[in-house]
C-alpha cells in the first residue's frame, strides 16, 4: 500500500520531469523535482512556520507564567493553556506537518534507490501513460542510455564514501546539505542575550540551584541545530550521492520558505498581537484552577468563592 500510494505516484513524477526535460539529464530532474515537491508542501510550510513564530514570541510570557506558578505544575499548565487559547496557538500544531514531510522523504527516498540501483523500474514503475512519451520509448529499448549523473560531472549513484574510497564531487554535496540543513535549523531557534547552555544550567543545578524546564528544553533546542546537521551528513556519505543532491536542494529551497513565511508571518503576527491584549498571569487566582471532586460539600464552595473575593480586593 506505502509503494502504491506513496512512493509510486512520487516515482512517477520524478520520471516525468526527467522525460520531458531537454537533455533528459537525471540530476536536473532530480532538483526541479525537488522544488516542485517543496511547492507543493508551501501551506504545510507556511502553517508549521506560524506555530514556529508565534511559539517563539510567546517564550517571555511563558517564563513569566512559570515564574508566577513557582513550581505548581497543574497552575503552570492551566495559564499556559489560557495563554495558548488566548493567542489562538497551538503547541503541537507542527507535528502533523513533519509526519507528513517525512513520508515524502521516506517515498523519495524508495524511489530513489530503486532508479539507482535497478535503472529498469523506470519503465517497470513508470504508469502505461508515460510509456508513450519518447523518452521512456527509448529507455524501455535500450536502458542503457539512462545516466544517472549531474550535468555529467556527478556520478549520482556513487557515495562519498564507500568501497571506491573518497568521492569529492559527491562529498561536496554531502557537506552542502549539512550546512543547508544547519542554517534551516537555527532559522527556527529563538536566540537570546540570557540563553543559557546545557552545561551551565547542569553546573547551576550541581551547585543547588533550581533548574527550570524552559531553559532546559531551549538548551536542548538549540543543540538540534549542530546535531540535525551531523545526522545529515552521516547518514547521506554513504548512500548515493542522489539522496544528498536532494537534500541539498531541498535544504536550500526550504531556507528560503522559510525566510519568505517568517517574514509574512511577522506582519499578521504583530498585528494580532495589537489587537488582542496580553493577559496579565498574575491575575489568574490560585483558587481558580483548583479542581473540585463531584459531590464537593457546599461549604467548600463557599470557600473558594470567599478566596476568589480577598484575591480580588489584594490586587485593588
Amino acid at each position: 500500500m506505502f509503494t502504491t500510494v506513496i512512493v509510486r505516484p512520487i516515482f512517477n513524477l520524478l520520471v516525468l520531469i526527467e522525460a520531458i526535460l531537454p537533455g533528459h539529464n537525471f540530476g536536473l530532474a532530480l532538483i526541479i523535482f525537488t522544488i516542485v515537491i517543496r511547492f507543493l508542501m508551501w501551506p504545510l510550510v507556511k502553517k508549521q512556520m506560524h506555530q514556529a513564530k508565534a511559539m517563539r514570541e510567546l517564550q517571555p510570557e511563558i517564563k513569566k507564567i512559570k515564574q508566577a506558578a513557582k513550581g505548581n505544575r497543574q497552575k503552570e499548565s492551566t495559564m499556559l493553556m489560557e495563554l495558548y487559547k488566548e493567542r489562538e496557538v497551538s503547541p503541537f500544531g507542527s507535528i502533523g506537518t513533519l509526519i507528513i514531510q517525512l513520508i515524502v522523504l521516506i517515498g523519495l527516498y524508495s524511489g530513489l534507490r530503486k532508479v539507482v540501483y535497478t535503472p529498469k523500474s523506470i519503465i517497470t514503475l513508470s504508469y502505461p501513460v508515460l510509456h508513450k512519451l519518447p523518452w521512456l520509448k527509448q529507455l524501455s529499448g535500450n536502458i542503457h542510455l539512462f545516466h544517472a549523473t549531474f550535468l555529467g560531472i556527478v556520478n549520482l549513484s556513487q557515495a562519498a564514501l564507500g568501497k571506491a574510497g573518497l568521492y569529492w564531487p559527491a562529498m561536496i554535496i554531502v557537506i552542502g546539505s549539512a550546512v543547508s540543513q544547519y542554517y534551516q535549523s537555527k532559522q527556527l531557534m529563538p536566540s537570546t542575550k540570557e540563553s543559557k547552555t546545557l552545561r551551565s544550567i547542569l553546573k547551576s543545578a550541581g551547585e543547588g540551584e533550581k533548574a527550570d524546564q524552559t531553559e532546559i528544553n531551549a538548551a536542548i533546542g538549540r543543540g538540534t541545530r549542530y546535531f540535525l546537521p551531523a545526522m545529515v551528513f552521516l547518514f547521506t556519505v554513504s548512500y548515493p550521492s542522489a539522496l544528498s543532491l536532494y537534500w541539498f536542494t531541498g535544504g536550500v529551497v526550504a531556507y528560503i520558505q522559510q525566510s519568505i513565511a517568517l517574514k509574512e508571518d511577522t506582519t499578521q503576527l504583530d498585528s494580532a498581537l495589537a489587537t488582542k491584549p496580553t493577559k496579565d498571569v498574575s491575575s489568574i487566582a490560585e483558587a481558580e484552577i483548583v479542581e473540585q471532586p463531584s459531590g464537593a460539600p457546599q461549604a467548600q464552595n463557599k470557600k473558594i468563592q470567599k478566596n476568589r473575593k480577598s484575591h480580588k480586593k489584594r490586587r485593588k
